[in-house]
């Protein structure tokens, strides 16, 4: 949503403290750079603008230099044209007033040297920031007409979106289940035992549970001999979390929340389940009636770039911004492409890696053209819904998505598909060793393994070790690999097989850590587990069906853009922006040679003396925003 995301930059500043620094000058006196249909756009302006944004004020020279230069440039032409059509919308002095006001308490300045202090800090004055608050509220008020205007949503259109989208209009999980809570761990302990030997899951709660005695532990109302089913937040955070987990049924362990003790028996569990349309209907109107709003005023933005007459007052700031790609009859400009990248956030973190000519290599070479492919997309979308007979609405993102969800609507996983991906992704099941830890550290070996000889757990174990000339460091809940064990003890803990039964824990074999001897007492301890297939089987389903509804989305999706032959201009475009680029760099002086004359190998001499531009691998340009 291209001009929308702009336009919107344009709305919010009245909700935020700094400003647009492009109206940071008064356009009568300053220089002019450029007009917009006759509206002057001033050099101290486009300055601002580039030094206010950390990414545009990275660099001013090469590709980059020049990439945003004409970033700026497109940007202020847009929102001078925004600005221009909101001129007849009337703005109250009071309106203005409460909205600064609402901005000074929000910042905590409503002080009023504290306000005029922070509004010199953006060099601003009170009157210039009222004149942004006024044409914000602008703004918004015509963009509230706008969608305002927008027909409501009709039932074809919301059948379409449900069809295309029904994983977004899902029951939640349920399950039917019992619950005992009692409020002594070692009861509840017992209590499970018994469960898990046979007894009466029903009968025990009926017996002790201090919730829900009376009807057996149900966690709903007894419904035909069983428990009405509820959701996750029936339960405490963690109890629901460990009861949702069995999706094929089962006890919970003894699960402790609030200063009670739970323990759970799933019944049933009900997978999550597409809503009928009737039931999702009215989150359906939300979501459509959102998505035509928000086109009615894409479109409008897009209306008033058509015929925008921009002429240059300053040669330094004029700029080439070419057709990068024509599909379905429409020209892109390049600094559609340009205005993705500066936006795209691994973007920023690349140039801070390495420098922008390196940067400028990478984004050209891998960004810019994955970029170009998803805007063309985005601009053969309108054509390509209308050929399909879509009842599709939104902006050109969003019926991007519906064409690649309506290419996807058959896709279906099959057994062998989740088998597959649970074989070759085992690891992602898997429920690491875990257990409590204390550590006692002795200065010798002999008196590390006397101390593990001797101790039997019938004392506390930081006492006996402190006896025994040991120092103890209290580890708390650990697991396995987590990092809160030296590499040496974490393998004795959860690795080794020789651990020594003592009391209600275990006893590591002493290990070698730096200078020092360490045993570790091991208690709660639960080993490494793999979840079985059948647990997670509706997990594994969602998560492949997405992957195969992506792949086979886009491909239909590629394949109906290809089929309106879009021109691609970006190889030429990029070629000629690195020729004019090429020419406007000032040409170092030739180097001269021991003798005084110039040199003959100067390249050579260049490539031995040259640094590499990073250590280690180049880093690989940020993929495209999708």
């Amino acid at each position: 949503m291209l001009g929308v995301l702009a336009l919107l930059l344009v709305a919010g500043m009245a909700f935020q403290f700094t400003p647009n620094v492009g109206e940071l000058f008064n356009r009568q006196t300053g220089t002019p750079a450029l007009t917009v249909n006759g509206t002057t756009v001033t050099v101290e302006e486009l300055e601002a603008a580039r030094r206010a944004n950390p990414v545009l004020a990275s660099t001013d020279t090469g590709v980059l230099g020049d990439d945003f230069k004409t970033f700026v440039v497109a940007q202020q032409v847009q929102q001078t044209l925004v600005r221009n059509a909101v001129k007849d919308i009337r703005v109250s002095r009071a309106d203005v007033a409460a909205k600064v006001k609402e901005v000074r308490e929000a910042n905590q300045l409503t002080d009023n040297k504290a306000w005029t202090d922070a509004l010199q800090g953006a060099g601003l004055t009170d009157s210039s920031y009222r004149e942004q608050v006024r044409q914000s509220l602008a703004i918004e008020r015509r963009v509230e007409e706008i969608k305002k205007a927008v027909p409501a949503a009709t039932d074809a259109e919301l059948r379409a979106y449900y069809d295309l989208n029904t994983e977004k209009f899902q029951t939640d999980a349920r399950i039917q289940a019992r619950q005992i809570v009692v409020a002594d761990k070692a009861r509840a302990q017992a209590l499970l035992k018994q469960a898990q030997g046979g007894a009466d899951f029903a009968a025990l709660a009926k017996a002790n549970s201090s919730e829900f005695a009376d009807r057996g532990g149900a966690l709903g109302p007894v419904e035909n001999g069983a428990p009405r089913p509820v959701a996750q937040v029936a339960l405490p955070a963690e109890v629901g979390a460990a009861a949702f987990a069995l999706t094929s049924g089962g006890l919970t362990d003894v699960i402790e929340s609030g200063g009670k003790f739970y323990v759970v028996k799933v019944e049933k569990y009900l997978a999550p389940a597409p809503k009928p349309f009737a039931e999702a209907r009215s989150d359906l109107v939300t979501a459509v009636n959102e998505q035509k709003k928000n086109a009615a005023v894409e479109a409008w933005v897009a209306d008033l770039e058509k015929d925008v007459k921009v002429e240059f007052k300053d040669l330094n700031w004029k700029v080439e911004d070419p057709t990068v790609a024509t599909v379905a009859g429409k020209n892109i400009p390049y600094s559609k492409v340009i205005e993705q990248v500066v936006n795209n956030q691994q973007f920023t973190a690349l140039l801070q890696q390495v420098d922008p000519a390196q940067a400028a290599q990478l984004v050209n070479s891998i960004l810019k053209p994955q970029v170009t492919q998803q805007l063309i997309a985005g601009y053969a979308a309108p054509t390509l819904v209308e050929r399909l007979k879509l009842n599709l609405t939104g902006t050109q993102q969003e019926l991007t998505a519906g064409i690649t969800a309506y290419g996807a609507r058959n896709v279906k996983v099959t057994d062998a598909d989740i088998s597959s991906f649970y074989a070759e992704n085992r690891e992602q099941f898997q429920t690491p060793a875990s257990g409590t830890v204390l550590e006692a550290s002795f200065k010798t070996q002999a008196a590390a393994l006397a101390f593990r000889n001797s101790y039997g757990g019938q004392t506390d174990f930081a006492a006996a070790a402190g006896k025994a000339g040991g120092t103890v460091s209290e580890r708390g809940s650990v697991t396995a690999g987590d990092g809160k064990l030296s590499e040496e003890l974490n393998a004795a803990v959860f690795e080794a097989r020789s651990l020594r039964d003592a009391g209600e824990g275990s006893l590591t074999d002493p290990v070698k850590i730096g200078e020092r001897y360490s045993v570790a007492f091991v208690t709660d301890l639960k080993p490494a587990a793999t979840q079985p297939l059948s647990a997670v089987r509706d997990q594994i389903e969602s998560q492949v069906l997405a992957q195969k509804k992506g792949e086979e989305g886009q491909k239909f999706l590629d394949s109906q853009v290809a089929s309106l032959k879009a021109k691609n201009n970006l190889q030429a475009v990029l070629a000629a922006q690195q020729k004019r680029v090429d020419a406007q760099t000032p040409k170092a002086p030739p180097a001269e040679d021991a003798s005084g004359e110039e040199g003959t190998s100067r390249d050579s001499a260049a490539e031995d003396n040259a640094a590499p531009a990073t250590q280690g691998e180049t880093p690989a340009a940020p993929p495209a925003d999708q």
